[in-house]
């Protein structure tokens, strides 16, 4: 199928639609929908909104009945399927063929399998066009953890890094802050604005008793917390209980006094052991897919950081490097020591970019 340049910025337009609801839609998918006229013009436009409340095409026909436009024999241009199913909305297909829709361009099949090619074919069994794949790799990008979670039933897992130029997470005597830069800083907090939940490990809550909120950036939701805790030695006091977000706890070994203690301060514990007496990894990240938790985004120290990786669990790799050299000092991860560069974690860079001073990489494991 070819697509015209017309058909490109309108669909470029919806993928902005789609990037506003970035901070929003969780857990479903940020989809934005621009309705167009005869004659080139937008008549209406819409994206997602909240999970329960209205999707991007429905957001699209409001819109355009607000200013008074007839969408009858009308292009409709959506970053990913119409739904087909009945949710907590109705089926987004029926809402455009039942609008008299003449055309829908849509970047890319939903991976649900609740849709899945169900909603272009109820759209062209209603006799409107359906034209599909414009501009598929950037509505996946849009999407990249529910795209996971749908096909691999885990999230997308970003650990974020912030380092000298050498590699050095922190002084040896553990002095962090700061490394980078404050426009890095705020730029960090807007990736953990977009995932559904920040991870970190017990040794950075007891170190460093953090909040992980979302602070720099404004965000209509905070992302849960997940804390991996073997011995349920989360304290009480830790600054990670705020009332603005859910807390789960992943442990190894179940103590009941600690796990109602935690329960009490609203967190959730979950007890899911290794045969070593450690959390195990692999099945944590199916309990949250299980839990409808599409992009995880890590900031830990690097034991946590050295298991995720051996483990193969690390989907990206989100790096914000300081110009200057700390010498000797804490590193990002304690992978290795390898004998042979065979051994080495193959990546590949996706994107960098300048942050202030700093350099912005990131890079994807090679699976």
């Amino acid at each position: 199928m070819s697509f015209s340049a017309q058909d490109t910025a309108f669909m470029q337009q919806a993928l902005g639609l789609a990037h506003d609801a970035l901070y929003l839609t969780s857990p479903n998918p940020r989809v934005g929908c621009v309705i167009v006229g005869t004659h080139g013009e937008v008549l209406g436009s819409g994206h997602t909104q909240r999970a329960g409340e209205a999707h991007a095409e429905v957001m699209a026909l409001r819109d355009a009945q607000a200013k008074g436009h007839d969408v009858k024999g009308t292009t409709a241009y959506v970053t990913l399927e119409p739904c087909s199913h009945q949710g907590r909305t109705g089926p987004c297909c029926d809402a455009l063929a039942a609008a008299g829709m003449a055309r829908v361009v849509v970047a890319l099949q939903d991976p649900n399998p609740l849709v899945a090619g169900q909603g272009t074919a109820r759209l062209r069994t209603a006799g409107v066009q359906v034209d599909v794949g414009l501009l598929s790799d950037e509505a996946h990008e849009m999407n990249i953890g529910f795209f996971k979670r749908m096909t691999h039933g885990t999230p997308w897992v970003r650990m974020k890094l912030a380092a000298s130029l050498d590699g050095q997470t922190a002084l040896e005597n553990g002095v962090s802050q700061w490394i980078t830069s404050e426009p890095a800083r705020t730029d960090g907090h807007a990736w953990r604005a977009r995932a559904c939940a920040v991870l970190t490990g017990i040794g950075t809550v007891l170190e460093d008793d953090p909040q992980l909120d979302v602070r720099a950036v404004p965000t209509p939701r905070q992302p849960a917390l997940v804390v991996m805790d073997s011995q349920l030695e989360t304290p009480l006091t830790a600054m990670l209980f705020t009332p603005q977000r859910p807390v789960l706890i992943y442990c190894a070994v179940d103590n009941a006094e600690r796990r109602q203690a935690l329960e009490a301060k609203g967190a959730q514990v979950i007890c899911l052991p290794n045969p070593s007496g450690k959390v195990d990894l692999a099945a944590m990240l199916k309990d949250l897919g299980q839990k409808q938790i599409n992009e995880v985004h890590v900031e830990a120290g690097h034991k946590l950081n050295g298991s995720l990786l051996r483990e193969g669990l690390v989907d990206e790799l989100l790096t914000y490097l300081a110009p200057k050299l700390m010498g000797q000092g804490r590193g990002m991860t304690n992978l290795g020591p390898f004998t042979t560069l065979d051994d080495a974690k193959a990546l590949s860079f996706h994107e960098v970019t300048q942050i202030g001073p700093d350099l912005r990489i990131l890079a994807r494991l090679s699976r």
